[in-house]
């Protein structure tokens, strides 16, 4: 059983992920998703029951554009892939479904006096719309289709409603489209501050910490200067006979060494620092990006390491994500290029990050010897701390580029 370890525990403040602004962002694509599904389950009879009204087939094929964009929104909140783009396009399918209905009526009696079952799907597009656009674009979605339910709802084909009973109805999908933004545009705010917060946070541990290890370091040298150095000026200065003088000779010898020995073993900054600081440092690095990527981070809690380590991999990392910006956009394929960063904690003292893209890819063994963003900026850069780095790659598949310190520890289980 290895011995305990008799340094005192440091406690590292570190990113609560809870309240971040992606967790934020999981949690009410992952809500929106959910009762989605609750509402399109609800809305089957009424679905049902206007078949008689509708051109033959159009129910089933308005069941399957919109019952498969639910599902999909749902299924992309959960895997956090394409979320907004899936809101949109089924805000926008349902918008344009709407304002296609009274194409779609040929025997208005048959609706019975009640509206489209489309409307029982409004807030579900209402929320898709606020979670995947900006706010003044998803208030403007809110009015346009709440006004247009209402002018829908008086004519027979959204079953000739009075005009009272038709505004009463466009309200209603107002005001609660108008709450579920807000509440959506508040937490995001809320996580917004939170985020700024930890960040600043963790900004002055960081400095406070490089302070006192400054402070340590100085007040080793302090004593060693008295201790070593001032003894020995004194002992030179009153040395009279050969024997004082031979004495303070050596005395002087040791407090050379000694020198040399702090010099070589100055500290630059903090020992070690936790995982948390490299994370902070890369999302800062990732907010003056033109493209976004996704952050994933796992495994954070309780991991420190040494501050060369972090240095290298931030610096390594870095490079990866600029690689990627500069390279991997294809000018001939006009699709959004799917970018992620990934930070996994190993054990106490290890840390594996996967930069990986779905962009053209390329192919390593055409890469000029003069191109020295691989080659010196990630791989050697981490070989010189006992790190390692590796690139999987091909021409239209992608790239990812891993980063792993200590060496091998992306080998490793997590």
């Amino acid at each position: 059983m290895p011995a305990a370890d008799p340094r005192p525990e440091r406690f590292v403040p570190r990113r609560r992920t809870a309240v971040s602004r992606d967790e934020v962002e999981t949690v009410i694509a992952r809500a929106v998703g959910l009762f989605g599904i609750v509402f399109a389950v609800q809305t089957v009879p009424a679905a049902l029951g206007q078949v008689p009204a509708l051109e033959p087939g159009v129910t089933a094929v308005l069941m399957a554009l919109l019952y498969g964009a639910v599902l999909l929104i749902a299924l992309a909140s959960v895997a956090r892939i394409g979320v907004r783009t899936s809101m949109t396009g089924l805000a926008l399918l349902y918008l344009l479904l709407l304002a296609c209905w009274p194409l779609f009526v040929i025997d208005a009696d048959a609706l019975g006096g009640t509206g489209p079952w489309l409307y029982y799907l409004a807030n579900v597009a209402t929320a898709s719309a606020a979670v995947a656009m900006p706010l003044p674009w998803a208030l403007a979605y809110t009015v346009i289709v709440s006004g247009w339910y209402s002018v829908l709802r008086v004519l027979p084909a959204g079953g000739a409603a009075d005009p009272f009973r038709a505004i009463l109805d466009g309200l209603y999908v107002a005001v609660l489209g108008l709450v579920v933004l807000a509440i959506i545009w508040t937490f995001r705010q809320a996580a917004r501050d939170v985020d700024e917060a930890q960040a600043a946070a963790l900004g002055r541990y960081d400095a406070a910490e490089r302070q006192h290890a400054t402070e340590l370091e100085r007040a080793r040298v302090d004593a060693l200067v008295h201790d070593s150095v001032l003894t020995t000026l004194l002992s030179a200065a009153n040395a009279e006979r050969p024997a004082e003088q031979e004495l303070a000779a050596r005395m002087a010898g040791d407090a050379i060494r000694s020198l040399d020995e702090a010099g070589a073993g100055v500290p630059r900054g903090p020992q070690r620092v936790g995982l948390a600081v490299l994370v902070r440092r890369l999302r800062s690095a990732l907010s003056t990006f033109a493209a976004p990527f996704t952050v994933r981070v796992v495994n954070a809690a309780g991991v420190e390491l040494s501050v060369e380590a972090v240095e290298a991999v931030y610096s390594a990392s870095v490079q990866a994500l600029v690689n990627s910006l500069q390279h991997a956009d294809d000018p001939d394929d006009p699709r959004e290029i799917r970018r992620e960063l990934r930070i996994r904690g190993v054990g106490t003292s290890g840390v594996v990050v996967e930069i990986s893209d779905d962009g053209r890819g390329f192919d390593p063994g055409l890469v000029p010897e003069q191109r020295l963003g691989l080659r010196i900026s990630i791989d050697e850069r981490m070989a010189g701390v006992g790190g390692s780095s590796r690139i999987r790659t091909a021409l239209g598949v992608g790239t990812v580029v891993t980063v792993a310190w200590p060496s091998g520890v992306d080998r490793g289980s997590a």
